[in-house]
């Protein structure tokens, strides 16, 4: 290893790029996921056209969706967050309404003999029983959504693609190897992070 010692700063600036990048693209599809999955776990139809709407939209190549966006936003951050955000769709609201879907009917009918009113029975009901699988969702988004953001060094959007992209182009195998090797650690520790409060959060609740 001779480059990455002499370019520590550059290759955080791309780590703080590619994680910025990712944790924005998840959060946004995140609530847009949490607000579609509301509406959809109550209404099988409409669950069924998102779902087939997202399930498009993951299949499509990953540059390919990069490059449908230029002629709209243009280059940068802002085509590259909106089609990682996209992809999380199908991921995240699969887990919304499958955790809103698997809260037992007795507790919504005793939330119901409180007195409960439809917003409170959500709010304090039904989407903390639903928390770990949307935690989950969460966490296999955020893992897939940081190995795809390095394509988004194609559309100028930064993050450790660039140095992947660099690595390819000169012909520098180091360059490649510190990219693909950052972000896999990313990808990990994110994975096991969420993990760890996931189990947390049921150990939480069983006590």
């Amino acid at each position: 290893m001779t480059w990455a010692p002499k370019h520590i700063p550059e290759i955080l600036a791309a780590a703080g790029q590619h994680l910025v990048l990712s944790l924005l693209s998840v959060l946004i599809g995140g609530i847009i996921a949490v607000a579609l999955g509301i509406v959809c776990a109550r209404r099988p139809r409409l669950y069924a056209f998102a779902l087939t709407i997202t399930g498009i939209i993951f299949v499509i190549p990953s540059l390919a969706l990069f490059a449908l966006m230029i002629p709209f936003l243009g280059l940068g951050m802002k085509p590259a967050l909106v089609g990682l955000s996209s992809y999380c769709l199908l991921i995240l609201l699969r887990n919304v309404v499958t955790g809103l879907r698997g809260v037992p009917e007795d507790i919504l009918d005793a939330a119901d003999g409180m007195g409960y009113g439809p917003w409170q029975r959500l709010v304090r009901i039904e989407l903390p029983l639903a928390l770990p699988l949307i935690l989950s969702g969460i966490r296999i988004a955020l893992v897939t959504v940081i190995g795809i953001a390095t394509v988004a060094a194609f559309i100028d959007a930064g993050g450790l693609g660039t140095i992947i992209l660099m690595g390819i182009d000169q012909n520098y195998p180091e360059k490649i190897l510190v990219g693909g090797l950052l972000t896999a650690f990313i990808a990990t520790f994110f994975d096991v992070l969420l993990s760890r409060t996931e189990k947390a959060i049921v150990r939480w609740r069983s006590d």
